[in-house]
């Protein structure tokens, strides 16, 4: 598996991963850029992500859902606020309702996603930022640091493709 690290800093109210692949920069970023592809990594393998919406642009948005084993359907959404492809990426990460409004009572993460050059590969950088220590152990408790493992895990199959 291509993750190398995942810390966790209740201090600075960060959970950061740090994945390493054997693949170009680019290669890595079309994984992130192309919506067909986030769909195939994007969420745990048993709650697969439908793309509805793909603004990588500042001000534009992602939305999408993850439809669990039992049909159930989880929405969320991403709201861009800075992309310099091929190296960076931040956004605004929080869930949405039934009908994909953002759900005002649930926490929101700041992420910054940093992609750079290393040796013939890519280290690849994701770091959540939560507003509080609160909302950081509600989103723990909900499963956030072992699923993000699992997806990003999934990444190293869809760039060996």
């Amino acid at each position: 598996m291509s993750v190398t690290s995942v810390d966790k800093d209740l201090d600075r109210l960060t959970l950061t991963l740090i994945a390493d692949f054997s693949a170009p920069v680019e290669k890595v970023w079309q994984l992130w850029a192309d919506p067909r592809q986030l769909e195939r990594w994007w969420g745990p393998p048993t709650y697969p992500a439908t793309v509805e919406d793909h603004d990588l642009t500042p001000g534009g948005e992602v939305t999408y859902f993850m439809t669990g084993p039992e049909g159930d359907k989880h929405r969320g959404w991403w709201r861009i606020t800075s992309v310099a492809p091929p190296s960076s990426l931040e956004f605004t990460d929080g869930f949405a309702d039934e009908e994909g409004t953002p759900a005002p009572t649930m926490p929101t993460t700041t992420v910054r996603v940093q992609l750079t050059e290393r040796g013939d590969g890519t280290r690849m950088e994701i770091r959540s930022a939560f507003d509080t220590r609160e909302q950081m152990e509600q989103l723990m408790t909900m499963g956030m640091e072992e699923g993000l493992k699992e997806a990003v895990g999934q990444m190293d199959g869809l760039l060996a493709g």
